[in-house]
């Protein structure tokens, strides 16, 4: 058994040189989060890791067949390759007290299931269950070791492994059909297990495969009757919670628990990788189930501010960001629902600063011609990154990459923008000033409020001139050709989000163009691109796809202009998509085809398992009422 001799927090923590969110209630919410057996290494669905003490147990796999032999060291969720496991990730809680995937490799079919033995988390079962061979010999390999240079040792023993750690010591029992193999290609002590039958894994203390089944049947019974207080969105709830889960890791270089966008990413980002607007989705997302987490991912992604105060496109596990470009500013947006969920001032005071830091950067470096624009600026960057101030840069920061309404637009160097006075952004940073404003008034720093207002008017007045009569739209402005874009997406709703038209001009562009078929309605929205656009065809990336965060930034500006049965209706139809899609895969999409609603349609380029596409899902349970809307009042603390 597995004992606490005052157990530590690690020092890690303190280490990190941010004064964002560096307070006892901050310190708490991470102790709490970093704790128990969970996948907490992003880099293995199949390692389990007990935290803090950071004692690892490992799964891979080996094949025999006949000459031939193949080994499995580590398994991701969408690996791509001829000989890749196929990963189909299904349920499971935040915790870690029950996960099940389903895997394929080379002939095995199984399905492995995972979770706590004890209400502490500190007791660890696992159940791994063949389902399918083809006539050829599959062992189990389990491994014993300590992660991120943890102190303590790790030993074969009786039956299993003995961990000798700071806090004590744990044991690691098997179960199953054991059998000796020297030829495995690990060096780490470890036992092998025949998987020609079930074999279990638990810790703290011997269990049979029928205790751990049945531990594990109560586990999953729970998981299920959590997600039925959702009713009908029950399974919407398994998708957004479990794609949030399996991608939520531990971070060794700055001991945090913080929810990434997805493993694979994270492997090609250095570590882990932390994105400017996908980070603040997620917070949001992990606020519908789970407040520690919610809190811990704004306060994480906070502290990778730049030495210029904004929030950079991508921040890296190995220290790299991206230091010439942000993100789209939804920021302000995020944590005012993040606080309206959960209203604690010393979250808002922490979140505040940073986030007026940012707001205050936009127009210093991305003003063009009294408008916003996104660019890319040269700027100190230990890592050397070789592409800054062009189209691509500037692309990446708007976060619709190789969207259609960047074609062919040139890049200035002098103004460090494109020469597109962009609709979308313009309105998404209104938008940030007002969530803001509205942030400091709670926090009675009246003046920021005064500043923050003044400037929402001040860039209200000036997007009033991108409104095109004839056309019914705002519209994008050429700065270099002088005269409006073509192209467009549905950023060009997001005025709707700021509350710039009025009446007659929002039921414009909802009517005329939102639910207009040759535009952007349809069976499954919203297109990237209009479907009349010459790009629609390849649904490629930003040229077609459906996004989440389009359909979800649209949907609140639909709420906030009271156009309520279309914003329902929206949600209902990414609702279905996405529950679909999960059913049908276990996948939580990047982004899903507008033409046949599959987030692995061969025209595309998406990851089947990102955070993000729980936005498709989410807007459900703002039109259920599990979510307060985006109008609603926020707390204010009598003054």
């Amino acid at each position: 058994m597995a004992t606490a001799e005052g157990d530590t927090w690690p020092d890690r923590l303190a280490e990190y040189a941010s004064e964002v969110g560096d307070g006892p209630e901050y310190r708490a919410i991470q102790q709490r989060l970093a704790s128990g057996w969970n996948t907490w290494d992003s880099r293995d669905v199949l390692r389990f890791v007990l935290l803090p003490e950071g004692l690892t147990l490992d799964l891979s796999l080996k094949r025999h067949a006949w000459l031939e032999e193949g080994h499995l060291e580590t398994a991701l969720i969408g690996r791509d390759g001829v000989d890749a496991e196929r990963v189909r990730p299904g349920p499971r809680s935040m915790n870690g007290s029950y996960m099940r995937l389903d895997m394929e490799w080379q002939g095995l079919t199984a399905t492995v299931e995972a979770g706590h033995a004890g209400d502490d988390m500190r007791e660890l079962v696992v159940l791994v269950t063949p389902r399918q061979t083809n006539d050829t010999a599959y062992e189990l390999i389990v491994s014993g070791g300590l992660a991120w240079n943890a102190e303590g040792t790790v030993e074969t023993a009786a039956g299993g492994f003995l961990a000798r750690l700071p806090s004590g010591t744990t044991e690691v029992y098997l179960a199953g059909r054991e059998e000796r193999d020297p030829y495995t290609q690990t060096l780490l002590p470890h036992r092998v297990l025949r998987l020609d039958r079930e074999a279990g894994i638990s810790s703290g203390r011997e269990r049979s495969l029928a205790d751990i089944r049945a531990i594990l049947d109560s586990r999953r019974s729970e998981l299920a009757a959590t997600a039925a207080e959702y009713g009908e969105l029950a399974d919407a709830f398994l998708a957004i919670s479990s794609g949030i889960a399996w991608n939520t890791v531990y971070e060794p270089r700055h001991g945090r628990v913080v929810s990434t966008v997805g493993r694979l990413w994270n492997q090609e980002y250095g570590g882990v990788a932390l994105f400017g607007w996908d980070n603040f989705f997620l917070a949001y997302l992990t606020a519908l189930y789970d407040r520690d987490l919610a809190l811990a991912n704004v306060i994480e992604h906070l502290r990778g501010a730049t030495p210029e105060g904004f929030l950079p496109n991508d921040n890296r596990g190995n220290g790299s960001k991206s230091w010439d470009r942000s993100q789209p500013p939804v920021g302000g947006l995020m944590v005012r629902e993040v606080y309206r969920r959960f209203p604690e001032r010393w979250f808002l005071e922490a979140a505040f600063e940073p986030l007026m830091a940012w707001n205050r950067w936009w127009p210093r470096k991305r003003l063009n011609e009294g408008l916003l624009s996104y660019g890319s600026h040269e700027a100190p960057n230990p890592f050397n990154e070789p592409d800054v101030q062009s189209v691509t840069t500037a692309g990446y920061e708007s976060g619709m990459d190789d969207s259609p309404m960047y074609e062919n637009v040139p890049f200035n160097p002098a103004k460090n923008t494109l020469e597109l006075q962009d609709v979308g952004l313009t309105s998404l940073y209104i938008a940030d000033c007002l969530a803001l404003s509205e942030l400091a008034r709670v926090l009675g720093r009246h003046a920021e409020a005064q500043e923050l207002a003044a400037r929402a008017r001040r860039f209200t007045a000036a997007l009033e001139g991108l409104w095109d009569e004839e056309r019914g739209y705002y519209l994008n402005y050429r700065t270099d050709l002088d005269r409006f874009s073509g192209r467009r997406s549905p950023t060009l709703f997001y005025p709707l989000i700021a509350g710039v038209p009025g009446p007659d001009r929002a039921e414009r562009l909802v009517r005329e163009h939102l639910l207009n078929p040759a535009e952007f309605w349809g069976e499954y929205v919203l297109p990237s691109t209009t479907r009349d656009d010459p790009s629609f065809p390849r649904q490629r990336y930003w040229k077609g796809a459906i996004w989440p965060p389009l359909n979800f930034l649209v949907y609140l500006g639909l709420r906030n202009a009271d156009a309520h049965d279309v914003a329902s209706d929206l949600a209902e139809r990414s609702l279905r998509m996405f529950v679909r899609e999960w059913r049908r895969k276990g996948y939580v999409s990047e982004n899903y085809s507008s033409i046949t609603g599959a987030g692995d349609d061969q025209r595309l380029s998406s990851d089947p398992f990102h955070s993000w596409g729980g936005l498709f899902g989410i807007m459900a349970f703002i039109e259920s009422g599990h979510l307060l809307p985006p109008e609603a009042p926020i707390h204010r603390e009598p003054e």
